[in-house]
């Protein structure tokens, strides 16, 4: 079994790995660089919240809190990486800017929505935006040391125990009002049923947490992991299929039949990560053997035959288009399940789905990645580059953990 966690060490790679990761070294460069020049917002603060297919901003677009997280979570570990300052004064600016005009001074937590100016629009909580701040701050921290923004951290961390933890039949519910009194409309979009819990934001709930337990080491932190690594294996997965469901009532029962090909990848990676920084190798050995089943499905059932991943299936109904973030989620899938199980076939893939990836989703004329191709690999000029829910972090993750997983393997 192959660990890559916190190697310090350079493998020798083949010629062609070693080609591969140059190529995805000077793609995250380009990402970057578009992230931190074309989306600075220099009028009004932070980073510009759209930006259109064809390289227009509209500097009075709504700004959210989770595309402000990942921004700032991307540039933390931009820096850690590669230790370059222009990537820090970034993620400076993010963090400055999510605390304060994101963080709820009267009631704690961040809220969903601001206007262009920094004014807040929408102050519900979503716990899926809670989790996203952990996730940034915890990066941050690892690069700052900054204990102020650790604060910050375990603050969202109790608040998503305490005001959203299901204490009878456990996991999280999906959002509350400013004040955490109960909110009716719980969906993250509109194309999300009204449920109250969603396999989505529990991945994003655990990737967090887990981010969060490298620099604070404390056993509820962990107790909570292992709860969620339980309702994943036993709540969310179905057994049947191997697919995550997505959307569930309080004692989840599951409200829907769509499979996410994107999510199920993703989920296996983040999975065996929380798993691996808890460091329990029997632990580890369970919830590979559904992580596996996960990434195996989804090669077998929602790859095309160019490797690249379809979006998602409602029943006999398959979405065939290409969105970005389930390539780049599955780049880090392919290769996670190669170093579990050292199967030459899944580097293949992922070699693929790169491939995929450089003919068909990188825009080279207005730079960033089309949000979507339709299967013929023709992009969808109605999509944006920035967008609400179109950030820099699939992408650059997905670089930086392949280059970091191949190079230090």
């Amino acid at each position: 079994m192959k660990i890559h966690h916190n190697k310090t060490t350079k493998v020798q790679l083949e010629p062609g790995l070693d080609d591969l990761c140059a190529e995805m070294s000077e793609e995250l460069r380009r990402l970057l660089h578009f992230w931190s020049t074309e989306a600075v917002d220099t009028e009004f603060g932070g980073y510009i919240s759209r930006i259109d297919h064809y390289g227009n901003k509209d500097v009075k677009a709504n700004k959210g809190a989770v595309l402000n997280s990942r921004i700032l979570w991307t540039f933390s570990a931009a820096y850690r990486l590669t230790g370059e300052q222009k990537y820090l004064e970034s993620a400076n600016r993010a963090y400055f800017y999510l605390i304060n005009h994101f963080w709820d001074k009267e009631f704690g937590g961040l809220i969903w929505s601001i206007d262009y100016k920094g004014n807040a629009l929408n102050t519900r909580k979503q716990a899926y935006a809670q989790g996203f701040g952990i996730y940034a701050l915890s990066e941050y921290y690892r690069i700052t040391e900054n204990e102020e923004c650790l604060d910050y951290a375990k603050s969202l961390y109790f608040i998503l125990e305490e005001k959203f933890q299901d204490k009878e039949y456990m996991g999280y519910i999906e959002a509350l009002t400013q004040n955490w009194s109960k909110q009716e409309d719980m969906r993250l979009s509109d194309k999300d049923a009204n449920s109250p819990k969603s396999m989505n934001t529990h991945l994003h709930i655990l990737e967090p947490y887990t981010n969060l337990y490298r620099v604070w080491k404390d056993d509820r932190l962990q107790n909570s992991m292992l709860s969620l690594l339980d309702l994943f294996v036993n709540k969310i997965t179905d057994s049947n299929t191997g697919h995550f469901n997505l959307f569930f009532d309080m004692d989840w029962s599951v409200h829907s039949s769509s499979i996410s090909y994107g999510h199920d990848i993703e989920g296996a990676w983040l999975m065996n990560e929380a798993a691996e920084e808890i460091g329990d190798s029997n632990l580890m050995a369970s919830i590979q053997k559904v992580t596996k089943r996960l990434v195996d499905i989804t090669i077998n059932e929602g790859m095309d035959k160019d490797a690249s991943l379809f979006n998602e299936r409602e029943d006999e109904k398959l979405d065939t288009d290409k969105h970005w973030w389930p390539q780049a989620e599955a780049m880090v899938g392919l290769v996670d399940a190669w170093e579990w199980n050292d199967k030459a076939e899944y580097l293949g893939k992922m070699s693929q789905v790169w491939t995929f990836i450089k003919a068909h989703l990188v825009d080279k004329v207005n730079g960033e990645w089309y949000w979507r191709v339709n299967q013929n690999g023709e992009p969808i000029e109605s999509e944006d580059k920035v967008g609400f829910w179109k950030c820099s972090y699939h992408n650059c993750r997905a670089l930086m953990e392949v280059i970091t997983r191949l190079r230090y393997s």
